[in-house]
């Protein structure tokens, strides 16, 4: 998906770009960038690293010395170099953008016919952070640009425009992804990730609403232009993308994964000997779980960090998969003759599961059982940048799909509704296939009850195939 951070400071900003942008890591697999403004040089600096094969901070601490300024922006992205610096009619400015544009070839073939050009290729595609920023070119200001940016694109976009008077944050116009803003004295930021700020002594100031435009400068907050009421908010965010301590629209991440443990963990009739979570996503869920239960937490299962920083996830699926089985490692003395139940965020591929439910019966688990922090995925996702999903059929709710019905596309509404007889036959169709002893998916409205907000202003699409363009 990708995460970023600025800051707008009275003094130099480098360092807390720097670690700013660093605690986006968990979000972005690809690529890191920085860009600074100097008012003294009137200069911009930039940086970009592949974060393919390392992290993020290996790759930019011995370059910080060159950051001047007291204005910056940063990135951990999923998809192409960025930041991108311009300069147009609207002034010299550097962008970075947190986004998934599903009709870029229709909008690369406009903006070719409108004569304009795409210097930032990216093995041989388009940039997608430039052609955002020639759709802002084609505006009379950064808010009538912002604005073309809306009405032009499918999928999202939210974005950090680093200019000559400040910066610029624009959340995507559903507001599928977060922008938060923080400040200290003298400083303001935004990040992608509220848990960018307790080490850097920034608290929340707010949340920005759906496409809401603001400027940061040191001294002040401007809006230009009023969020919207409508909202779809990924719901992924709490199972999933999101950093325990982070917080969006003011409900924080692990509190909604406990709780939907809890939620689960009251009302499941399984006879079971201890609760664990499947690092890290799983783990607040299965302390709730453990609690709402009466069961005792095991940790059954440990993430290896030493060598397995949090930020290195190769965006190779092969590798990923590698990388994914040794940063866990089973814990026997805690698993033999024991009936352990698991939590985990979600079932995508399968492929890490098949894996772990073999390792733990290796290790003398007597029973495993498995308890997911969402629904199945039925859908994928056209909206953000879900990597783990990049097209329906390799997602394994699809594949059993079309073994049941001959075509992968039928009957979808039944399979995604909760207990429905077919729902009930994929689900036992994944359990057998896994050798688990029991599989149980949380159901949309435990989940919705967990984050707090209304469901018409939570995307739910990858469970249900509800759409919002």
């Amino acid at each position: 998906m990708g995460g970023f951070f600025g800051t707008v400071q009275r003094k130099a900003c480098v360092a807390d770009l720097f670690y700013g942008t660093d605690y986006n890591s968990h979000l972005g697999t690809r690529r890191g960038g920085m860009a600074t403004y100097d008012a003294d040089s009137k200069q911009f600096r930039r940086s970009i690293h592949n974060l393919e094969s390392t992290y993020f901070r290996t790759k930019f601490e011995d370059e910080l010395s060159k950051f001047t300024g007291n204005s910056g922006i940063g990135i951990i992205s999923d998809t192409d170099p960025q930041p991108i610096i311009f300069n147009s009619h609207l002034g010299r400015f550097a962008i970075v953008t947190v986004a998934k544009i599903c009709n870029i070839d229709e909008l690369e073939k406009r903006l070719l016919d409108a004569n304009h050009h795409f210097a930032e290729l990216s093995s041989g595609n388009t940039n997608q952070t430039e052609l955002v920023a020639l759709l802002i070119t084609e505006g009379k200001t950064f808010v009538d640009g912002i604005e073309n940016v809306y009405r032009s694109i499918k999928g999202s976009c939210s974005m950090l425009i680093l200019t000559e008077d400040g910066i610029i944050a624009a959340r995507d116009r559903l507001g599928r992804t977060p922008i938060v803003l923080g400040r200290k004295e003298g400083a303001y930021a935004l990040s992608s990730e509220s848990s960018s700020f307790p080490n850097l002594d920034y608290e929340i100031d707010r949340y920005l609403g759906p496409g809401e435009i603001i400027r940061v400068r040191p001294d002040g907050i401007e809006q230009l232009r009023a969020p919207e009421q409508e909202m779809q908010i990924c719901s992924f965010l709490w199972v999933y993308y999101g950093f325990p301590t982070s917080c969006y629209e003011g409900r924080n991440v692990e509190e909604v994964r406990f709780q939907s443990g809890y939620e689960m963990g009251k009302t499941d009739p399984s006879e079971v000997d201890c609760a664990c979570g499947i690092p890290d996503s799983g783990v607040g869920m299965a302390l709730g779980y453990a609690e709402g239960k009466g069961v005792p937490y095991h940790r059954a299962i440990a993430k290896y960090t030493p060598t397995w920083p949090r930020s290195f996830t190769p965006a190779n699926q092969s590798m990923r998969s590698l990388v994914a089985k040794m940063k866990l490692i089973p814990n026997a003395a805690m698993l033999k003759d024991k009936r352990v139940l698991f939590c985990d965020d979600s079932i995508v591929r399968g492929t890490q599961l098949r894996d772990n439910v073999g390792v733990l019966y290796n290790c003398g688990a007597r029973e495993v059982h498995m308890r997911i922090a969402c629904p199945p995925l039925i859908y994928g996702c056209p909206f953000i940048g879900f990597t783990s999903s990049k097209s329906d059929m390799e997602l394994i709710t699809r594949r059993i799909i079309e073994q049941f019905e001959g075509d992968a596309n039928t009957r979808l509404d039944e399979y995604a509704t909760t207990d429905s007889p077919c729902y009930k036959r994929m689900v036992e169709e994944i359990r057998r296939r896994f050798g688990l002893t029991s599989l149980r998916f949380n159901t949309i409205e435990t989940l919705i009850k967990a984050i707090g907000l209304p469901k018409c202003k939570v995307c739910t699409h990858c469970f249900d195939g509800s759409s919002h363009f």
